[in-house]
């Protein structure tokens, strides 16, 4: 932090008071006096002629002083005296992040290993998204939940500990039992339209294959295309047919390349990450930074001098006035 004045002009109104001084008449002031029966007698012989007069207060130098102070200290305050730091850069949100995953019974299936442990699909999957989240530093992420309905599990926020926090308290089986693709997509529309943010990016996780009767897949697809959605398409397992999986790999494809997105697959958390680190490329955090510099402003300690000094002004000149009455 260093010392800066903001408005060093001001102190050339210092000769101010001096100016206004010079130029000015002085202030008369009359006073009441007390006409003796005698004063006209007295006046009359002493051969002197009777005026009315005025009188000019004259202020001693202390007083002086301190109204003097009392100005410098008024210009020190409007100059904006301040402490400023080193330029920073304060970085803006710029995008808007959905992650919408599917937490359908199916979702409970534990045939992924970890350190040569067995981990649901759901559990394995939350551990490593969590990470990814926790880099998206210059986007605001939501979370939709979806099985049988879909539900806002965070609205968008920068607060990325949160939505960590709260994929943690997210379980298998809360949105029902099956997997309604197309309702996650339209209601990750309407999550949309309530934010401002132009840039839209929605990740769509499923294990399953659409069980919707609501609203089919690629027509929400569409209404996303409309909106600037882009969708990226994650699938977790194998493909419907190949293994006993029950995965439909077209459609998330087809929902992918209809918004403009990329479809991946993952069997593993190896696998996850590279996905992952793949998006990360494909939609690398943008920063769009402003730069400011910290301020402590310092203007109320001249100000409160100022204060002070005018109101010991006249106190230190009626008790001057108080001691040569006295002597």
């Amino acid at each position: 932090m260093q010392f800066e004045i903001a408005y060093k002009w001001v102190f050339w109104l210092a000769a101010l008071p001096i100016v206004v001084f010079l130029i000015l008449p002085p202030l008369h002031k009359k006073r009441s006096g007390l006409i003796a029966p005698f004063f006209r007698r007295a006046a009359a012989v002493s051969n002197q002629h009777v005026k009315r007069r005025a009188w000019v207060s004259r202020k001693n130098i202390l007083t002086w002083i301190a109204l003097c102070l009392c100005w410098l200290c008024l210009l020190a305050a409007a100059s904006s005296p301040r402490y400023v730091g080193k330029p920073a850069k304060k970085t803006k949100t710029v995008r808007s992040f959905l992650i919408a995953t599917d937490i359908s019974f199916s979702m409970a299936t534990t045939d992924w290993v970890v350190g040569g442990r067995r981990y649901s699909r759901w559990g394995a999957i939350k551990s490593i998204m969590k990470g990814f989240v926790k880099d998206r530093k210059s986007d605001q992420v939501g979370l939709v939940m979806f099985g049988t309905n879909a539900y806002l599990q965070s609205p968008f926020t920068t607060d990325l500990e949160t939505v960590s926090w709260l994929m943690d308290q997210t379980e298998v089986g809360m949105a029902g039992q099956m997997t309604s693709i197309g309702s996650a997509i339209a209601y990750g529309i309407k999550v949309f339209k309530q934010d401002t943010i132009k840039q839209k990016v929605m990740l769509l996780l499923t294990d399953g294959i659409d069980g919707g009767q609501d609203i089919l897949p690629l027509d929400a697809a569409q209404a996303a295309k409309r909106d600037s959605i882009t969708i990226y398409t994650i699938g977790i397992g194998q493909a419907k047919g190949s293994g006993g999986y029950d995965l439909d790999e077209k459609t998330l494809k087809d929902i992918a390349r209809t918004t403009g997105g990329q479809y991946f697959n993952a069997m593993n958390t190896g696998q996850l990450r590279k996905i992952y680190a793949t998006l990360d490329k494909l939609q690398p955090v943008v920063y769009d930074e402003d730069t400011y510099r910290p301020v402590v402003l310092l203007y109320y300690y001249p100000l409160a001098a100022a204060v002070l000094l005018a109101l010991a002004a006249p106190l230190i000149n009626g008790i001057i006035n108080l001691f040569r009455r006295s002597s």
